[in-house]
């Protein structure tokens, strides 16, 4: 199997990374030219990738095509490539619908659309998929955590949780420049507070099956440091303000 991507950004070459790390069997992985330092790297890092001349050049060589360019740039190429019928496309663009999608590929062919985000590079983190399919499942499982959903509708709120992923970062950094404000060395800080909510994400996890109420209720003591952080953020609108942004993308999502 050849896999193509057309579009060579943060989350095509975390997947790319990902896929090389994996057991995924694959003759070769062809990526457009699109960012060449990008694609370089990829291709000195690893012998099955190369570099097609351009996007179509993508298409003609590859079975499973990753279409991974913004949504302005999706509306202006993907109308004039053209898509072979027994190929499987898979969406990473996040305002541009299967049925707007099946009007610009034109030829029925598969098309998925996939929600994947940086951490598939060390094979780690949910990867929603609409519409459910048993072969884009079995490949992403092999590198993340595949989700069917079957109501592209339903989707959309998958996508709205995944544009979060800078505000948690900045909120990580935030609490890291603190810690060096208050005298802690730099690289101590940054390890001490990534490594605190990758713990406290893996804890999360395994009590998944849980009401996540029960955590928030079991990490606090009466009048303990933790009761007094939740509350501080809850009198001053954090979570609320977190509920606004949701909806904000959301909203844009679904015009």
């Amino acid at each position: 199997m050849k896999l193509g991507f057309i579009g060579t950004g943060k989350i095509a070459s975390s997947v790319i990374l990902g896929v090389c790390r994996s057991k995924i069997k694959f003759r070769q992985i062809i990526v457009s030219p699109r960012n060449k330092r990008i694609a370089n790297n990829l291709k000195k890092k690893f012998k099955k990738v190369s570099i097609a001349k351009n996007n179509q050049d993508v298409i003609n060589k590859s079975n499973w095509i990753f279409l991974s360019v913004t949504p302005k740039v999706g509306d202006k190429i993907i109308k004039d490539l053209k898509f072979k019928s027994n190929q499987t496309i898979i969406s990473f663009i996040s305002t541009i619908n299967l049925s707007e999608l099946k009007k610009m590929i034109k030829v029925k062919s598969k098309i998925v659309r996939a929600i994947p985000l940086p951490p598939i590079s060390i094979k780690k983190g949910p990867v929603p998929i609409c519409p459910p399919n048993r072969q884009v499942k079995s490949f992403f499982d092999k590198i993340g955590s595949t989700i069917e959903i079957k109501n592209e509708k339903l989707s959309i709120n998958f996508w709205s949780t995944s544009g979060m992923m800078a505000s948690y970062y900045e909120m990580l950094r935030v609490m890291s420049n603190w810690l060096v404000k208050k005298g802690i060395k730099k690289q101590d800080a940054q390890k001490y507070i990534t490594s605190l909510f990758l713990a406290l994400s893996e804890d999360a996890v395994v009590n998944s099956n849980k009401n996540l109420k029960h955590l928030v209720k079991e990490s606090q003591t009466p009048k303990g440091l933790n009761q007094q952080g939740l509350n501080t953020m809850l009198k001053k609108g954090v979570y609320k303000s977190v509920v606004y942004t949701l909806n904000s993308i959301h909203k844009r999502l679904n015009k």
